[in-house]
């Protein structure tokens, strides 16, 4: 990761670390334990796959434990509470057009889910909507180069 990035974060966000670093660093390095140890029973590590296995999962835990702990030492958590403009961890509720009202989530970079329709601060449609007020249109650039506008028709915690 880069040196000194500094992560933006929603209260929600940074609960949600918080709750899955406990876990990891809890529940999950106990049950990855316990898996090294019942491999080890079976003998033979030079040919065990459900050792390798627990191992394999044991770093892949503890890479996540240290992504956490860096995304949070590096965090800002930010005020959500003013919707006067859109800004981190608020609801907007965009239009295209004469299209179909759709809600997006404004997040942090480590906390987008697509699925969710939470977008990123960062993406090209969360960047261009941060600031804006109800009633507002953004331009956007999609991937393939053509521009699509967007208006701010709701703005909610």
């Amino acid at each position: 990761m880069p040196d000194q990035q500094e992560f933006l974060l929603t209260p929600q966000g940074h609960a949600e670390l918080k709750e899955e670093l406990a876990w990891r660093e809890g529940e999950k390095t106990n049950e990855i334990t316990e898996a090294i140890s019942t491999a080890k029973a079976f003998g033979d590590l030079s040919e065990n796959a459900e050792y390798d296995a627990a191992r394999d999962e044991q770093a892949r835990n503890e890479d996540r434990i240290a992504e956490i702990n860096y995304i949070l030492n590096h965090a800002r958590v930010v005020d959500t509470t003013d919707i006067s403009s859109v800004s981190l961890g608020c609801k907007v509720t965009v239009r295209e057009g004469e299209g179909e009202p759709v809600v997006f989530e404004i997040v942090g970079t480590t906390q987008t889910d697509s699925r969710a329709r939470k977008i990123s601060n960062e993406s090209p449609l969360g960047a261009a909507l941060i600031g804006r007020s109800v009633g507002e249109t953004v331009e956007v650039a999609t991937p393939s180069g053509a521009l699509r506008e967007y208006t701010v028709a709701k703005i909610e915690r």
